[in-house]
């Protein structure tokens, strides 16, 4: 049987998701934006889906959610239809040096529009360094955005307190919750974010909805334009059966995030100590305590990411080396760069994230079959010491 530790790439749909999208399809497949009765009744099934994505923050507001196809579209009707809306009041933005790749690349297209871009650094753990991120912030300063934590390293940033920072300027603070969203507890009341990015599938709903929660009072421009669904910031025809889904998996998740969360953490707690134990010239990447419940990052001296992903393939294991939004490129994470790791050092990482339908088991045959994987690959490297070399031959298998 497959072991699959790579649900920060993708999840599958929770059963009662599927049962509760599938009516959607077929037997109850109004349109929201039509008159008539059937369209009514599609309005009213809209509405409830918004509802239960708002409670699952703690919005206040249901009409503050705005559906979108995803956490990227999000980020971009956060940071493009928010930059757009208050350049008359500056031109500089604020982000961090260890964002998903989506808000990355969104920040340089704002800045050949003309906007000015501070990434702030982080230390050696991914943690924001506060006091230069006060210290970026400028009267032309119109927007932060920075995630509530790391999608690779699950490295969780002080975000209250970034968020009183922006909140005492009078700057407009976004969030990127996607990595963190199946781990933390989302409250915008207790902590005042003005724009969140929300995605259906990190909660174990369906790909291809998302939403973006937009505070009372804040405004965007819209960057799909169309017939006006969702208060004419975010056009197109409705996708009802995704909402529904999310809707559901969003009251799922409320739910069951505390106790799912208590039993990640112990089997991320014994992979962690296992593999640091049996594994030399093994580390981990990211903060030791201050990290994502289901986030185990590993970097591991002498061989590739890439060729552990291979063998570990092989014996039916799914990992990652990084973000799956990036590992087409060859390039080393610019996360762990940012971090201090020097290039080979970054190839050499391995990420395993948890999940819902995680068994014990599973970590057990990762804790079983790793340690011989490495050892044939360090055997096989150019680059391993001979005292290594040495090491491994004095022990058996």
């Amino acid at each position: 049987m497959d072991v699959y530790l790579d649900y920060q790439s993708a999840k599958p749909v929770d059963e009662s998701v599927l049962k509760t999208m599938l009516p959607y399809f077929k037997q109850e497949f109004g349109n929201p934006s039509s008159l008539h009765k059937t369209g009514d009744k599609a309005t009213t099934t809209l509405e409830d889906a918004r509802k239960k994505v708002a409670n699952f923050i703690n919005a206040p507001n249901p009409e503050d959610i705005i559906f979108t196809s995803g956490a990227t579209e999000s980020n971009n009707l956060a940071l493009i239809g928010g930059a757009m809306r208050y350049k008359r009041n500056g031109n500089h933005i604020i982000t961090s040096e260890i964002e998903h790749i989506s808000i990355r690349n969104i920040v340089k297209y704002l800045q050949r529009e003309g906007f000015e871009i501070d990434k702030v650094p982080v230390d050696q753990f991914g943690k924001i360094n506060l006091e230069k991120f006060k210290r970026m912030i400028r009267d032309e300063t119109i927007l932060i955005s920075i995630a509530i934590a790391s999608n690779e390293i699950g490295t969780i940033q002080p975000i209250r307190e970034i968020s009183k920072i922006a909140q005492e300027n009078e700057i407009l603070f976004h969030t990127d919750a996607i990595a963190s969203e199946s781990s933390l507890p989302i409250d915008v009341h207790e902590v005042p974010f003005d724009m969140v990015s929300l995605s259906s599938n990190d909660i174990y709903g369906p790909k291809g909805i998302g939403a973006l929660y937009l505070k009372k009072g804040i405004r965007v421009n819209p960057v799909i334009i169309g017939g006006g669904q969702e208060k004419g910031i975010r056009s197109g025809s409705y996708n009802l059966h995704g909402i529904v889904g999310f809707g559901k998996a969003a009251e799922i998740m409320k739910k069951e995030m505390p106790s799912e969360t208590e039993r990640l953490k112990k089997y991320r707690d014994k992979l962690i100590e296992n593999v640091l134990e049996t594994i030399p010239n093994s580390y981990l990447n990211g903060h030791p305590s201050e990290r994502l419940a289901h986030n185990a990052h590993f970097r591991f001296d002498y061989i590739e990411g890439e060729s552990l992903i291979l063998d570990l393939k092989e014996v039916n294991i799914a990992a990652a080396t990084g973000s799956a939004c990036s590992s087409k490129t060859l390039e080393p994470s610019h996360t762990l760069i940012s971090c201090g790791l020097l290039h080979e050092e970054a190839h050499g990482s391995l990420l395993f994230t948890l999940g819902r339908y995680t068994k014990e088991s599973d970590i057990d045959a990762v804790i079983v079959k790793l340690p011989k994987i490495i050892r044939r690959l360090r055997m096989m490297s150019p680059l391993t010491p001979p005292d290594l070399i040495k090491k491994y031959n004095e022990v058996k298998e």
